[in-house]
């Protein structure tokens, strides 16, 4: 027997589970509840400080939007104006010691003169090559190949691509493309060697908002925020022990029970199969892939240096570094780190040697965000991460060696990144219409396992959608659809 029963119970406070009780509070239909095993909304969106007082997110997060629903619910969660920063993408590619804008494969023209040839090179040959080729690539290494030639691949996209995903771009597949990645265009790229010039801003990120203050994890809290304290329940009242779907009912960390019509499951697929104790969903599920992520986070003192600037993120494809990404985390917001006049000791020197002294001093402080992905295709010395990232710093010349130190940050997040694997496909067309039967919806970056839809506007509108579906049978275009929901303004669904 349950202790209590819902229409609708959702797991999960993260954006997909948020945007599915936003729309159920909205419509004021169904009865529903939410629940989740931490003690703060947020989920892989959310933010930790550390204990001297700097800012980060779970990987490198940033708020661009598909949809008005997801600009509404914002905008009422965080309403001043002042309650955001906006910003302009500055990003970079560090290769061979300079700084290529991005995307890599449109600045050709910013490369050694050898690079550039051989990139032309490649590139016609591409062009000639799809001119006759019919069929579609057979993986995401085909694709890169024929889209950009063999030297760009070699220089830098499967080099980057490992250090992302952590598997090799032959074992992935490359129909989750869409707005992911610049296809070149061989005239611009021509015209801009030639002219010695670089391309401008391309991708849905061009411009993007941060909020002011408590990270990206506080957009989600003041989210949360927005529903009704009573239909709640965090820690140990929000845990899942075990999900009964024969009597629809689910056992929480406290002994509690609810029973429920409808579940919308944003927890990873495949840990909610092995709660459901399925074992045929169980080992369908083992078809689907991921990677680790490890966030690492570097707190300094001194002015932010001119030579990193205003740069907001930053692409590492070479082996002199373990991170694939850097993020300035305190070029989005001043309050992302601590405010010049808090006193902080000296940790080290970047280099290792000892502080100059043990006295705790004013900053200024800045901040940087490292990403390293990790599978047993790509395995890391998690005892040395930290120490082998402050050097690939150094390496990078993002930072010099006696640069002081006041502050480091490592997380280990195991279900980091969904990969778009050459099997996914056909795993989720088996297992997701499996769950529904059974009155399940498992929605969210890991719970439908879509990278190309696993954005925070994504994932949220597909915790709306999926509301939606069950109060009305809406289709559901984010899961179902995802190059058309990318590909236009989503602007028929409004809060208000």
């Amino acid at each position: 027997m349950a202790d209590v029963n819902v229409d609708v119970l959702v797991i999960g406070m993260g954006p997909t589970g948020l945007g599915a009780a936003k729309r159920l509070n909205q419509v004021n239909g169904p009865s529903w509840l939410i629940v989740d095993s931490s003690e703060k909304a947020g989920g892989l969106a959310a933010t930790d400080v550390t204990p001297e007082g700097f800012l980060y997110d779970v990987g490198g997060h940033v708020i661009f939007s598909h949809y008005k629903y997801f600009d509404d619910c914002l905008d009422e969660a965080l309403p001043k104006e002042d309650d955001w920063f906006n910003h302009q993408r500055i990003s970079y590619v560090r290769y061979k010691g300079l700084w290529v804008p991005y995307p890599f494969q449109n600045n050709i023209s910013m490369l050694p003169k050898e690079d550039q040839v051989a990139a032309i090179e490649g590139l016609i040959d591409a062009a000639q090559e799809a001119a006759v080729t019919k069929a579609k690539p057979k993986n995401f290494d085909e694709w890169i190949v024929r889209q950009m030639g063999e030297h760009i691949a070699n220089i830098f996209m499967r080099p980057y691509n490992y250090k992302v995903w952590a598997v090799p771009t032959t074992k992935m597949a490359s129909d989750w493309l869409g707005e992911r990645v610049a296809a070149p265009n061989v005239k611009l790229i021509a015209k801009n060697i030639i002219l010695n010039k670089t391309a401008g801003n391309w991708g849905p990120n061009a411009t993007f908002r941060f909020p002011a203050r408590d990270g990206t994890g506080g957009i989600w809290i003041a989210v949360a925020n927005t529903l009704p304290e009573e239909k709640k329940r965090f820690g140990k009242k929000g845990a899942v022990t075990k999900v009964d779907a024969e009597k629809k009912i689910v056992h929480m960390g406290d002994g509690s029970k609810i029973g429920y019509k409808k579940l919308i499951s944003t927890m990873n697929a495949d840990q909610l199969v092995e709660k459901m104790g399925d074992e045929e969903l169980v080992k369908i599920s083992k078809g689907l892939y991921f990677s680790s992520t490890h966030v690492i986070g570097v707190g300094l003192r001194g002015a932010r240096p001119d030579r990193i600037g205003d740069k907001c993120w930053l692409y590492f494809p070479e082996d002199n570094c373990p991170f694939y990404r850097a993020t300035i985390f305190s070029n989005y917001s001043p309050y992302n780190q601590p405010q010049k006049d808090v006193k902080l000791p000296t940790l080290y020197k970047a280099n290792g040697s000892k502080a100059d002294s043990t006295e705790a001093k004013e900053g200024p402080y800045w901040s940087i965000m490292l990403e390293v992905s990790q599978s047993t295709m790509k395995p890391v010395d998690e005892d040395n991460l930290l120490k082998d990232c402050i050097q690939g710093l150094i390496n990078t010349e993002m930072i010099l060696p006696e640069d002081d130190i006041v502050s480091t940050y490592h997380r280990k997040f195991y279900h980091g990144y969904p990969t778009p694997a050459l099997e996914r496909n056909g795993v989720l067309a088996e297992l997701l219409p499996k769950l529904q039967a059974k009155d399940i919806y498992s929605r969210g970056r890991f719970g439908s396992w879509k990278y190309e839809v696993g954005n925070q506007d994504h994932s949220f509108m597909l915790g709306v959608e999926a509301a939606d579906h069950i109060v009305n049978g809406a289709v559901e275009l984010t899961l179902n659809y995802p190059d058309f929901v990318n590909s236009r303004a989503n602007t028929e669904r409004r809060l208000n």
